[in-house]
C-alpha cells in the first residue's frame, strides 16, 4: 500500500486531527466524517480533504477507513447505526480501529467485518496529541499478518514506532497492559510529588533528584511541565480515561 490511497477517518478529535493531518502531508486522499467532536478541519480541507455527513457515504467512497473514537461503545455504535459502517463496507476495504476498546468487542467486529469480504485491524496508540501532530505516535496492532504489512506504509505516515502483536483483539490486550503500567507509574509519581510538597521541597529539586536516580524515565519527562508549573489545565489526559481502561482490563472484555 505504497500507492496513494483513498482513505476515510472517523473522529478527528486531539488525537485524530494529527493523524488525519499526516495522511494528508503523504498525499493520501482524506475523507472525514462531519461530527461535532472533530477538532477544527479548516486546514486540512484546504489541502485537500473532503467532508461528509454520513459514515455510509464515507465507507462506499474509501478503500481503508481509520476509526480514532474513544471507545468500543463508539465503534460498535459506527458500525451498527441504521445505514453504518457494517452496511457499507465495500468488497476488500480494511478498517483500522486506532481506539482504546475492549477486545472481546473487537474480535466479535473483526468477525462480523470478515463476513463482508472486508478486513479489520486493531491499531490502538500510546502517546499524545503532540506525537499524534508531528507523525510520531506508538501503535500495537492486532490482526492478519498480511493485512497489517499491506497497510504498514500507510501507518508509517503518522507512527514512528509500529509492532505487530498477533492475532486480532491483541493489539487492543496490549495497550491495556501499556497503560495498566503507565498508569501505575503515573500515580506513583503523583504521590511523590504530593509527598514533595507536603515536605515544603522545590518541585525542581525533587526533579533532578528523580531524573538522576530511579524515577528517571518517560512518564516523569510528560509530567515535569506540570509539576514545575503546578498548573495540570493543559494535560489532556483525565481520571475518567483511566478508570474506563483499568475496567476494560478487569472486567469480562479483556
Amino acid at each position: 500500500m505504497s500507492e496513494q490511497q483513498s482513505i476515510g477517518i472517523i473522529g478527528v478529535g486531539l488525537m485524530g486531527h494529527g493523524i488525519a493531518s499526516n495522511i494528508v502531508k503523504h498525499g493520501h486522499s482524506l475523507t472525514i466524517l462531519n461530527h461535532s467532536g472533530n477538532q477544527p478541519v479548516d486546514i486540512l480541507l484546504s489541502q485537500g480533504a473532503k467532508l461528509v455527513d454520513s459514515v455510509a457515504e464515507l465507507a462506499k467512497s474509501t478503500q481503508v477507513i481509520i476509526l480514532c473514537v474513544t471507545g468500543s461503545p463508539q465503534v460498535e455504535s459506527i458500525f451498527y447505526q441504521e445505514d453504518g459502517l457494517l452496511a457499507n463496507l465495500r468488497e476488500g476495504s480494511i478498517v483500522i480501529d486506532c481506539s482504546t476498546a475492549i477486545p472481546t468487542s473487537t474480535v466479535k467486529l473483526a468477525k462480523a467485518v470478515q463476513a463482508k469480504k472486508a478486513f479489520f485491524i486493531d491499531a490502538p496508540m500510546t502517546r499524545t496529541p503532540k506525537e499524534a501532530a508531528e507523525g510520531r505516535l506508538n501503535l500495537i496492532v492486532g490482526g492478519d499478518e498480511e493485512i497489517f504489512l499491506r497497510v504498514k506504509p500507510l501507518l508509517n505516515c503518522f507512527a514512528e514506532n509500529i509492532v505487530y502483536a498477533g492475532k486480532v483483539g491483541t493489539g487492543h490486550r496490549l495497550k491495556l497492559i501499556h497503560n495498566f503500567v503507565s498508569l501505575g507509574f503515573t500515580a506513583v509519581l503523583s504521590e511523590a510529588v504530593a509527598a514533595a510538597r507536603k515536605a515544603d521541597i522545590d518541585a525542581n529539586v525533587l526533579i533532578d533528584i528523580l531524573d538522576a536516580g530511579g524515577g528517571q524515565g518517560v512518564v516523569l519527562n510528560r509530567m515535569k511541565p506540570y509539576i514545575q508549573s503546578n498548573d495540570d489545565s493543559s494535560f489532556r489526559f483525565a481520571l475518567s480515561n483511566a478508570y474506563k481502561d483499568l475496567y476494560i482490563l478487569y472486567g469480562d472484555g479483556y
